[in-house]
């Protein structure tokens, strides 16, 4: 397995509390928290260069500068929805229980949300899939990785998933760089399957809890 690229939380804020984890205590199992915690109040995660955070309706014009960006949806899987068109879409929509996680991704020096990231098809709270994308002009900087890695690290460390996977279009080489950096597992081809509303070849990536700590321990020991 590849070694994973990790980089310290640092700052882990939960909105309602306002109370911070310091670096790596939620390696420890007796810290951890249901998931339902997370989804009903997402955290804030600080990593070197981003800030992962819940969206408000502030962030509208920046993420007006790259969701109409066609060249960012290659291979999502779909073209951009009423949603990515209209951006000022996501808060009007009315208030339910969540079932997944949708959190912006900025850049710290600026605060601007640069991309965003989902987890979602969760099931029994064991489970579930992620999706990240970042406008073009942050392609190439490693920005997908750190947060990518840190947010594993939050699922895995402080919840009680045991499993995270994704599906990547055979084409996608960036992507697939990217999920091996943070030892996501290639587990499979699918031939010609359906990728939310595009038939494709993709690999099935996957990583388990254990492969985490399994790589924490040594990489902790470098910190």
């Amino acid at each position: 397995m590849n070694e994973m690229k990790v980089f310290p939380i640092g700052k882990i804020v939960n909105q309602e509390e306002n109370v911070s984890a310091p670096d790596w205590c939620s390696h420890w199992p007796n810290n951890r928290r249901k998931l339902a915690d997370y989804i009903n109040n997402k955290p804030t995660i600080e990593t070197e260069r981003l800030i992962i955070r819940p969206m408000t309706v502030k962030d509208v014009p920046a993420l007006k500068e790259w969701m109409l960006d066609k060249s960012i949806y290659t291979y999502w899987g779909k073209g951009p929805g009423k949603a990515e068109k209209n951006p000022e879409l996501l808060f009007k929509k009315e208030e339910k229980q969540a079932k997944s996680f949708h959190l912006g991704i900025a850049e710290k020096n600026t605060d601007k949300i640069i991309g965003d990231f989902w987890v979602y098809l969760i099931e029994n709270n064991r489970m579930a899939s992620v999706a990240i994308r970042l406008s073009k002009d942050c392609h190439g900087k490693g920005y997908g990785t750190e947060a990518l890695s840190s947010m594993t690290r939050l699922f895995f460390e402080k919840t009680e998933l045991k499993r995270l996977w994704t599906k990547v279009d055979v084409r996608n080489i960036s992507s697939q760089r990217m999920l091996e950096k943070c030892s996501y597992t290639r587990e499979g081809l699918i031939r010609q399957g359906k990728m939310v509303n595009t038939w494709c070849d993709y690999y099935i990536y996957g990583m388990l809890a254990s492969d985490l700590f399994d790589n924490s321990v040594v990489e902790m020991k470098k910190i």
